[in-house]
């Protein structure tokens, strides 16, 4: 705990008190000229000084509202810098963090996509070779063009494809239009697309993972680990302006509660008469 005191000399105002002062109320006897003596000067010495208060409070709402909208700002704002940094760089990490994982997501899904897409004799997944298959071992029959310059997905009718998954006992997925999100789910997830992948050699036992599939699938799992770390560090935002918010709050109203000014007049005892003069004690707490 410390204490200052400041004298504001400059500010000083002088009460004098001496003989003159009550000479009119002198009555001759002692112990009624001494309680008039005493009241008179109880009188000065109490008088209300009217000095200006210290207006140096900080408004927990204001700065609560800077730390929801920039954390550690509101800290700043109370006088709280190493609150105010750890918020801040918290937060700039945070956004980094989400930022780059998103870019990670993205690239690693350019990445199995183009894998699925490039399509040959050996590569990718053909939604002609799930047809076929289809048609071979579930007595099927499918119409595929064969136009070998389209891309596989041109080559056969989805709502004839859909038809017939629908009726195959044991299918439980209906494959989604190539490009969205669901096709490239699909095909590295339930074991029913296991025949479109290029190294399937399972025969009528669509149930057998070939190695493409489990690559396949790998990549898919790397693209949704790093999007679910770039979605925990968006929630670590949000959560960061909130805490932000509530410690600015706090910060302010401790700011306030350390800072107590007090101001009273002080005496100075003479022979003849008595000195008053203004000091002002500031009182912080650590």
């Amino acid at each position: 705990m410390k204490k200052i005191i400041i004298l504001l000399m400059f500010l000083s105002v002088n009460f004098s008190y001496s003989q003159e002062n009550v000479q009119s109320n002198i009555s001759g006897n002692l112990a009624f000229d001494a309680k008039i003596i005493l009241q008179e000067y109880q009188s000065v010495e109490t008088a209300p000084l009217n000095l200006q208060q210290s207006s140096d409070k900080k408004s927990p709402i204001l700065a609560g509202l800077f730390s929801v909208l920039v954390p550690g700002s509101g800290e700043l704002y109370a006088d709280e810098y190493w609150k105010a940094a750890i918020f801040g760089v918290l937060e700039a990490g945070l956004i980094t963090a989400a930022i780059v994982y998103n870019n990670k997501g993205d690239s690693k899904t350019d990445e199995f996509e183009n894998y699925a897409d490039n399509v040959s004799d050996n590569s990718g997944w053909s939604v002609v070779r799930y047809a076929q298959w289809i048609n071979q071992y579930k007595d099927k029959n499918i119409q595929i063009n064969p136009d070998q310059n389209l891309k596989p997905w041109q080559r056969v009718s989805w709502e004839e494809l859909n038809s017939v998954e629908r009726e195959i006992q044991g299918f439980s997925h209906t494959l989604a239009p190539h490009g969205e999100q669901q096709y490239y789910e699909m095909i590295g997830k339930y074991h029913q697309f296991s025949p479109g992948w290029w190294d399937f050699n399972g025969g009528s036992n669509n149930s057998e993972i070939s190695p493409a599939f489990r690559y396949y699938s790998g990549l898919r799992g790397d693209a949704n680990n790093f999007y679910n770390l770039s979605t925990a560090a968006v929630i670590g935002i949000y959560i960061n302006h909130f805490l932000s918010g509530l410690d600015a709050v706090w910060s302010a109203v401790q700011f306030n509660k350390n800072l107590a000014v007090k101001v009273r007049m002080d005496s100075y005892q003479l022979t003849d008469k008595t000195e008053f003069f203004p000091a002002v004690y500031l009182k912080y707490n650590l």
